[in-house]
């Protein structure tokens, strides 16, 4: 029987194992840490009865993922909230997105025309769509005119976009999306993964997974040890002679660290490649519990599982140039979740938990508590007297905790236009390490980061076709 190891055991890890076993591997999972899951999993309650999220929240991308789909996970269930992202604005206004593409249309006014005939074709095609998009950009798609459609917005920069719309609303809605990329928001192709987001919204909502994302990772990982796959935790891998034998290893993992654990194994070229990959800006979590939920000042954002603090386009725009160039910034772009929204069963009693980070630069060693509450404070005035506890992850405990969040990038690697589209090296063939049998699955290779696990399955279905091709000699000529 063929083997595999997988180190690492976040969404793409399992994922690559969940593929590997499908097809009757033997997969035995290591992880480091002495939890599963990676980022998709729940954190310590701070309160009795509350559930927070420990990294991944929301989760447009993963309710449309074919893996998550085909998996049929008893006790898995995707919750929504009535508007999936709220943009609040100074003086009390907000723009609203949801997943009803005519209901955001509306909201929107005058550009609700512009917005619709963007991403309501994609969105509607989101099935055909996410068949390319959730696997290498290289080779033939097989749904080229609604690629081709997609690609038109996807490839240009977010402010080219945001000059469609006519209202400042419109174009802070849609700038702080694409802001999701932790990128500077004036160079090709990062429109491609806010675009992604919004066309998977408009199609399968904003969901979270009611009891948290660890929910899911318990299904999937139950499912896992059904098949027979073992799982191992507490256990770092550091050298290629560590790994148990093996037909085909898994790299859930920075390349840093592929590059540290295949060492001389490797060709110098993917040596190269893997120990350049570039770290992006970093996160700065807060985790709130707030009685009485946010006082929002603009209507409809009490109702909202996602909202992004950033202000006008300008703003966020400025933010995410100033992270990217190392400085910190004065109003960071914050991102909050108030998954409560959609899953109430995560509050206890009127005390609700609010998840919120803010983007910073990489590798920031300082405290960015209070330049997230005054974002708070700025839309939602009270709200620092709502909190009634509060627990900070700073950025240098990101990456402590987790090794891919490499100085507490949570996307794994930088999204500039060369490491989002082809991964850790420039290859046709971006799971490969260069080393016969050893392959990387993590969220630094296409379709990038997320609990979608796509990274995973390409890897897993390029890992069991050249096992199958090398395999297919000895039948041969054993026939």
């Amino acid at each position: 029987m063929t083997r595999a190891v997988v180190v690492g055991s976040g969404p793409n890890g399992l994922a690559a194992a969940a593929e590997l076993s499908a097809a009757g591997v033997q997969v035995h999972v290591i992880e480091a840490s002495d939890e599963l899951g990676g980022g998709a999993r729940n954190s310590a309650p701070l309160l009795p009865g509350l559930v927070q999220d420990h990294c991944a929240a929301v989760h447009p991308m993963a309710a449309g993922s074919p893996y998550l789909t085909g998996l049929d996970l008893p006790g898995v269930t995707w919750a929504r909230a009535e508007i999936d992202c709220a943009h609040p604005l100074d003086g009390g206004d907000a723009a609203l997105l949801s997943q009803s593409i005519d209901r955001t249309a509306e909201d929107l006014g005058d550009d609700g025309r512009r917005w619709a005939a963007l991403f309501g074709a994609p969105s509607r095609r989101f099935s055909a769509l996410s068949e390319d998009i959730m696997r290498p950009l290289v080779g033939m798609p097989r749904h080229p005119l609604t690629l081709a459609r997609f690609g038109a917005v996807a490839a240009l920069p977010p402010t080219w976009v945001a000059h469609a719309f006519a209202s400042e609303r419109t174009r802070a809605l849609f700038l702080g999306v694409a802001a999701h990329a932790f990128q500077r928001l004036d160079i090709p192709l990062v429109t491609g993964i806010g675009a992604g987001i919004i066309t998977a919204g408009h199609a399968v909502g904003w969901p979270v997974v009611a009891g948290g994302t660890g929910t899911l990772t318990s299904a999937v990982i139950e499912r896992l040890r059904a098949r027979g796959v073992t799982f191992e935790t507490g256990r770092m891998i550091t050298q290629r002679r560590e790994l148990p034998a093996h037909d085909i290893a898994m790299f859930d993992l920075h390349p840093h660290q592929v590059a540290r654990i295949l060492g001389d194994a490797l060709p110098a070229r993917s040596r190269r490649a893997f120990t350049r990959f570039r770290p992006g800006p970093a996160a700065f979590k807060v985790e709130f519990a707030v009685d009485g939920g946010v006082p929002w000042l603009a209507e409809g954002v009490s109702r909202a599982g996602t909202v992004h603090l950033g202000g006008a386009a300008a703003e966020i725009v400025a933010a995410e140039r100033e992270i990217v160039a190392g400085r910190m910034p004065e109003r960071p772009f914050v991102l909050v979740g108030q998954q409560y929204v959609a899953d109430p069963q995560r509050s206890a009693g009127d005390i609700h938990p609010v998840y919120a980070y803010a983007h910073v630069p990489g590798g920031f060693r300082g405290d960015a508590t209070e330049a997230i509450i005054a974002q708070f404070e700025r839309f939602a005035p009270g709200f620092r007297d709502r909190i009634h506890t509060m627990r900070v992850v700073t950025s240098t405990e990101l990456s402590r905790t987790n090794p891919n969040f490499v100085g507490g990038d949570i996307l794994t690697g930088a999204k500039s236009p060369l490491q989002f589209t082809l991964g850790p090296r420039l290859s046709a063939r971006p799971y490969d390490t260069g080393v016969p049998g050893s392959y990387i699955c993590s969220a630094a290779t296409p379709p990038g980061p997320g609990v979608h696990g796509m990274c995973g399955v390409n890897a897993a279905q390029r890992a069991l076709h050249v096992e199958r091709s090398r395999r297919r000699p000895h039948q041969d000529a054993a026939a």
